[in-house]
């Protein structure tokens, strides 16, 4: 049987770690933590972006964290605890789920993404558009 987006995302958030707008702003700027942002580019260039958090795009994240793939990033096999979060907390909730199967462990995502983070007046820095 088919399944909608909104049903995977639910499926995805039984299964992971989702942090309220007051825990992820606690947990900013803390050794051992890296915020990741799986934001399209376009997005961070309209909107900004977190200080300090990393840009994972969305279509490339499987390939980052596969410690198999020629794309691996060193940085997800830093032991690092992992907050994604994306504009409204539904990619990241899916990309919290996958990289959670594929054993990334101490992985969580933000509920309501950037747009919480930008009502709860966290803070945010321009992100320069690309030449």
């Amino acid at each position: 049987m088919k399944k909608t987006v909104k049903q995977l995302v639910q499926e995805a958030n039984s299964q992971i770690e989702t942090l309220s707008i007051d825990q992820a702003l606690d947990l900013h700027g803390k050794d051992g933590v890296t915020f990741v942002d799986i934001r399209d580019i376009r997005e961070l260039e309209r909107e900004g972006q977190v200080p300090g958090a990393v840009h994972a795009p969305r279509g490339m994240l499987e390939f980052w964290v596969d410690p198999e793939s020629p794309y691996h990033r060193d940085l997800f096999a830093s032991g690092n605890r992992f907050v994604f979060f994306c504009a409204a907390g539904w990619r990241s909730a899916l990309a919290t789920r996958a990289v959670q199967e594929m054993g990334l462990e101490n992985v969580c995502h933000i509920d309501g993404g950037f747009g919480a983070w930008k009502e709860a007046e966290g803070a945010i820095e321009e992100r320069k558009p690309r030449s």
